[in-house]
């Protein structure tokens, strides 16, 4: 049964994926809040999709941690799933994402129109400038800017690998940061083909202030995302018929919740 829904899922999803990129393309020639409401759309359907078809339930915890206006919003990175799943959850969200993928065709149109932040990583030092001056304005429009702090997939248990570029933006930004702890890897793994049957939960946890002393802000940032990612997978694996930790993630063993 679990092939089969995953099957069907990852067919709906890449179809459904295909059909709205054509679909979108009239708004390029709209006002942008045309094409975010496509957007939204899309990602709200895959969200439903994920559920229904996949048999995966989908739990958004921590919705009223989100602050009105610019906000920095950074999360762990297990899966497709939450680059996906947040789009619809903001009122004007805007990715800092890989420069390459400007260059798919009709994704780039889409992602250049809708103001998304680029970053060369082969530039070094200057495309963290570049961010940071960018990321000012968008923030400045009271956007809520999302990063994935850890720069790539990786897989639900594995060790930390934080990105040290975050603190530059907390400290330029002057707004809040809000982490997310999720376990969306064990049912929707990086690579893998099943989509494993649970509840996958992504948790918005309490901001932390702007105009701390920015190391402290990272240490901190990676306590509370770590921390309750663990306690996520640990909720999930305590439930009859869990799902399996991805390979990579053993570590989690080493560092679970102990009741």
């Amino acid at each position: 049964m679990t092939f089969l829904r995953s099957l069907a899922f990852n067919v709906f999803f890449y179809v459904h994926t295909f059909v709205w990129l054509f679909v979108l393309l009239p708004t390029e020639l709209m006002p942008n809040r045309a094409l975010k409401r496509g957007v939204k759309r899309w990602a709200k359907t895959n969200r439903w999709a994920l559920e229904w078809i996949g048999g995966v339930k989908v739990e958004l915890r921590g919705l009223e941690n989100i602050p009105e206006g610019g906000a920095l919003i950074v999360s762990k990175h297990q899966s497709t799933f939450e680059t996906v799943s947040m789009l619809d959850l903001f009122a004007d969200p805007t990715y800092v994402l890989k420069k390459e993928l400007l260059s798919i065709p009709l994704f780039g149109w889409y992602a250049t129109k809708a103001e998304q932040i680029p970053v060369d990583r082969t530039a070094g030092r200057s495309a963290l400038v570049k961010l940071s001056e960018r990321a000012r304005v968008e923030v400045a429009r009271g956007r809520q800017l999302i990063i994935y702090p850890e720069g790539t997939r990786r897989p639900a248990g594995a060790e930390r690998a934080y990105k040290h570029g975050v603190v530059n933006l907390y400290r330029d930004l002057g707004v809040p940061m809000v982490p997310v702890a999720l376990n969306s890897g064990l049912f929707w793994p990086r690579h893998g083909f099943l989509r494993h049957p649970g509840t996958l939960v992504m948790e918005f946890l309490p901001p932390i202030p702007p105009g701390l002393d920015p190391e402290a802000a990272f240490l901190e940032m990676q306590r509370l995302i770590e921390t309750s990612s663990d306690a996520l997978i640990a909720e999930a694996l305590a439930r009859p018929n869990p799902p399996p930790i991805p390979p990579g993630g053993e570590a989690w063993w080493e560092r679970a919740p102990r009741s």
